[in-house]
C-alpha cells in the first residue's frame, strides 16, 4: 500500500495531494502568482494536519512534476521534493507536466466529433510560444513534448483529420490565432497535484524511481535572465 506525497509548481499554482494506492486522499491547492517559496511548505503542513491522513515521515515516496513550465516554479518544487526524500530516505517519483495536465481532461472527454480527437495540452512559455504536446484518446504520445512558435498555420495539417482538443494556461492566448472548425479550446485547466496519483502508483509499483542527488526538472529551454530597463529621468 503505497502512501505518495504528490508536488506540482510548474505553473502559477501551487499544489500538493496525499494518496494511498492511486486514490487521493486529500489535497491543497494556492491559486496564487509567485507564490511557491514561501507557501509550499505551509501547503504541505496543511495537509499533513487534515484527517485521514498520516505524518510526513509514513510515506513511501514523494511524486514531483519535472516540467516543462515555470523555471521558478519547477526549481522551487524539485528542491522541496529532493529535500524530503533526502531527509525520510524515501524514493523520489518524476512525471512531466504534459502528462499531468492531460490527465484528466483525456478522461473525462466526451467527444461529439465523428473524426479522431486528440489533446493538446499548451502551457505558457511566453509570448506566442507555449510548451506543448500531442496525446491521443489513448493516453498516448502521438507528438513529443516540445516548444513551440503558434501561429495561423500551426496544427493545420492535422485538424483536417482530427478533433484536437486545446487546454492549458497557454492555449488562451491562441483561440484568436487557431480558428480552424476542428478546434475545442478548454478553459480553466491547470497541472495539479491530485492528477498525478495514479501515474505516480504505476510507477512506485514498478520502482521506476529517480536519482535523489542528481535530478533535475525537464526545463526544456534554459532559463534567460532579463534585467529591467532603466527609466529615463
Amino acid at each position: 500500500m503505497a502512501k505518495i506525497l504528490s508536488i506540482e509548481t510548474s505553473t502559477s499554482v501551487c499544489s500538493v495531494a496525499y494518496s494511498v494506492d492511486g486514490v487521493v486522499i486529500a489535497s491543497e491547492e494556492l491559486y496564487e502568482s509567485n507564490s511557491h517559496a514561501s507557501n509550499l511548505t505551509i501547503l504541505i503542513e496543511a495537509l499533513f494536519e487534515k484527517e485521514n491522513t498520516p505524518t510526513l515521515s509514513e510515506i513511501d515516496a514523494v511524486a514531483v512534476s519535472s516540467g516543462p513550465g515555470s523555471y521558478t516554479g519547477l526549481r522551487i518544487g524539485v528542491s522541496t521534493a529532493k529535500g524530503i526524500c533526502y531527509a525520510l530516505n524515501k524514493p523520489l517519483i518524476a512525471i512531466d507536466s504534459m502528462h499531468i495536465l492531460s490527465s484528466p481532461v483525456i478522461r473525462d472527454f466526451k467527444s461529439s466529433s465523428s473524426l479522431p480527437t486528440l489533446f493538446c495540452p499548451m502551457m505558457d512559455a511566453r509570448r506566442m510560444e507555449v510548451y506543448t504536446a500531442l496525446f491521443d484518446t489513448n493516453f498516448k504520445l502521438v507528438e513529443p513534448i516540445s516548444a513551440k512558435i503558434v501561429d495561423e498555420a500551426s496544427f493545420a495539417s492535422l485538424l483536417e483529420k482530427n478533433n484536437i482538443v486545446f487546454f492549458g494556461n497557454g492555449a488562451e492566448k491562441c483561440k484568436a490565432i487557431i480558428q480552424h472548425k476542428n478546434a475545442q479550446f478548454i478553459d480553466d485547466c491547470d497541472p495539479l497535484a491530485k492528477n498525478i496519483a495514479t501515474m505516480a502508483e504505476d510507477l512506485f509499483k514498478q520502482e521506476k524511481f529517480e536519482d535523489v542527488a542528481y535530478f533535475e526538472p525537464f526545463y526544456l529551454k534554459d532559463f534567460v535572465a532579463t534585467t529591467p530597463k532603466k527609466k529615463v529621468l
